[in-house]
């Protein structure tokens, strides 16, 4: 591998000034959205792709917030989910009758979104909302339905290119990069 992780994307689609501003962006709707409840949100990152969002994203929300982590494997080889994912790593806090806002690096065919939600829903959450940094609509599979007064942010929509950078990997590799790049295909 070669030390020059740059040299592996093909062309950046989003910089890092552009991911942060738009990070503020959302928390600042989040920070709106629900200053006035009445008990502080949960934000659940899934793991491991959205741990850089949910640190950015958390660092700017102006209230009381809990933090959890979650972790959902698609057994499945390369690029492709096989659509069936199962919970691996479960939930600390308990989320009975709370605020979930799920924290996604990137939505694509909503098979490891809607076991999640279905997840929180049989444990007791009051509402779910979706904070996505990346959307691709192109690859929906299933209708994702939100929870109570659930909201859905996202970053930004994707096109169809396999992605990589700020949390998202191929192999493992690439989350490290400050932005989000589409990764040359020799290299997958």
């Amino acid at each position: 591998m070669s030390m020059s992780l740059d040299s592996h994307i093909e062309k950046v689609l989003w910089t890092q000034d552009q991911i942060l501003d738009r990070v503020a962006q959302i928390a600042s709707q989040i920070t709106l959205d629900f200053k006035a409840a009445p008990d502080p949100p949960l934000f659940v990152g899934v793991a491991n792709g959205a741990f850089l969002f949910l640190a950015d994203l958390v660092k700017r929300v102006q209230f009381p917030l809990f933090v959890d982590l979650v972790r959902a494997q698609s057994y499945g080889s390369g690029t492709l989910s096989n659509g069936a994912p199962s919970i691996s790593l479960d939930l600390k806090l308990d989320v009975k009758g709370k605020h979930v806002i799920l924290v996604e690096d990137i939505v694509d065919t909503g098979c490891t979104l809607s076991c999640l939600i279905e997840h929180l829903e049989a444990k007791g959450v009051s509402s779910v909302s979706i904070c996505a940094f990346l959307d691709k609509p192109t690859r929906r599979k299933v209708h994702i339905k939100l929870v109570g007064d659930g909201k859905f942010y996202k970053g930004f929509e994707c096109p169809d290119y396999f992605v990589v950078g700020y949390g998202m990997d191929f192999a493992e590799l690439y989350r490290n990069l400050p932005y989000i790049g589409v990764l040359k295909s020799e290299f997958y």
